[in-house]
């Protein structure tokens, strides 16, 4: 019983970062591959894709990280702020809180008897009655300790991790540019569409449909940018 607790624990808490791990693996993905493309079709070396790959990979991933870790800072900040103003007033304007409770169990729909019973039980703890108003009233979900952290770790890490598959046929193989790129292409091809359909963690949307927007998104980013570096390539 106690491991299955343990893992119920364990399951939710890397759960609330699923969207910090999609969407940097997205983003790492369809940004790499566009360079990737855009080089390819410019005709330059596959050093040359193989460098600015990785300058991207790190530089880009470094700055969503830091985006994601200032973002989530301030709406822990934001969240923080708001639970010492509930317990002012539930210290200093009990009835008020009262009635902000009465609200929120009649808009569930419970008759008044219950609705006077459950003001009773939810006032009596007062760090529930808290919690319970930041949740119902404030719809804001508490903070996780260090989770500015842990989103901006897991940001960088998914970024750089999915984003190396579109560089990897270039580091690993040598040979013509075009062939690289094709095996390239499948790899990325694949990686958007499992990433895409891992959204259903997030949107609950179809896993399907989500996977063939995220491939079809994914296509476009890259077919507009090797067309770009055709063109420039072209020019120069």
């Amino acid at each position: 019983m106690a491991d299955k607790k343990h893992l119920e624990k364990h399951s939710a808490g890397l759960s609330s970062y699923i969207k910090d791990i999609v969407y940097g693996a997205n983003d790492g993905i369809i940004t790499t591959f566009a360079i990737v493309a855009g080089v390819a079709g410019a005709g330059l070396s596959n050093a040359v894709i193989v460098i600015l790959g990785i300058a991207n990979l790190l530089a880009d991933g470094f700055s969503m990280a830091a985006s994601n870790y200032l973002g989530t800072r301030s709406e822990n900040s934001l969240y923080r702020e708001e639970e010492k103003r509930e317990i002012y007033e539930v210290d200093n304007l009990p009835e008020k809180e009262k009635e902000e409770i009465r609200e929120v169990f009649e808009r569930e729909g419970f008759d008044d008897g219950q609705t006077e019973q459950l003001i009773g039980l939810v006032s009596s703890n007062k760090r529930f009655w808290v919690d319970f108003m930041m949740k119902y009233e404030l719809e804001m979900s508490p903070p996780t300790e260090g989770s500015e952290w842990k989103a901006a770790s897991l940001t960088f890490l998914s970024f750089v991790l999915a984003g190396a598959l579109p560089l990897t046929p270039f580091i690993l193989f040598s040979g013509n540019s075009a062939n690289l790129l094709l095996y390239s292409s499948t790899a990325t091809a694949v990686a958007l569409f499992l990433v895409g359909a891992a959204r259903y963690f997030i949107t609950k949307k179809n896993w399907f449909i989500s996977g063939l927007e995220m491939l079809l998104v994914g296509g476009v980013a890259a077919g507009v940018a090797y067309f770009v570096g055709s063109l420039i390539g072209g020019m120069m």
